[in-house]
């Protein structure tokens, strides 16, 4: 499938938002991606024009999201690129989505401490019994040297549970 995969480093601009929803659980928040150049005449770094992304996360990268990320974040963000024109009050406006596949935290610009996330409880309200892998301790007779039929089947091994 064509699509447009982009990787873009920011910071996160907006809290974000974490909904839970009929398709599963969603988060968004607004990144903002700043340019900088050298500037030859002042002979300092300078800030270049801010573009100005919406990222939506799904399913367990949006709970993740939710839980670790604040406004003023570096972070990593990798995903589709979703342009969308609309016209509102008259006017046309242009936006830019991105679809998050993965988000990290840029650790160019700081340090962080993973925490593996624990797997989502499955929808069951009853736990599955665990099954019991154990052997089961047989018990025999002494066998004898003469008996009935009915004597035999009771010199058979006999399973206790």
């Amino acid at each position: 499938m064509n699509e447009t995969m982009v990787c873009a480093v920011g910071n996160v601009a907006t809290q974000p938002v974490y909904r839970e929803l009929a398709s599963g659980p969603s988060a968004r928040f607004r990144l903002a991606v700043t340019s900088r150049y050298w500037d030859r005449e002042k002979g300092t770094w300078a800030d270049g024009h801010t573009n100005f992304f919406t990222v939506w996360a799904n399913r367990q990268l949006a709970t993740n999201v939710a839980a670790s990320l604040s406004v003023g974040d570096p972070v990593i963000v990798q995903g589709r690129l979703k342009v969308r024109s609309e016209v509102r009050d008259g006017q046309s406006r242009t936006s830019a989505d991105i679809d998050a596949v993965a988000v990290g935290h840029d650790l160019a610009r700081g340090t962080a401490a993973f925490r593996r996330a624990g797997k989502p409880e499955p929808a069951t309200t009853s736990p599955r019994p665990e099954p019991n892998w154990e052997t089961p301790p047989t018990v025999t007779t002494p066998p004898d040297a003469a008996g009935t039929d009915a004597q035999q089947e009771a010199r058979e091994p006999v399973l206790v549970t």
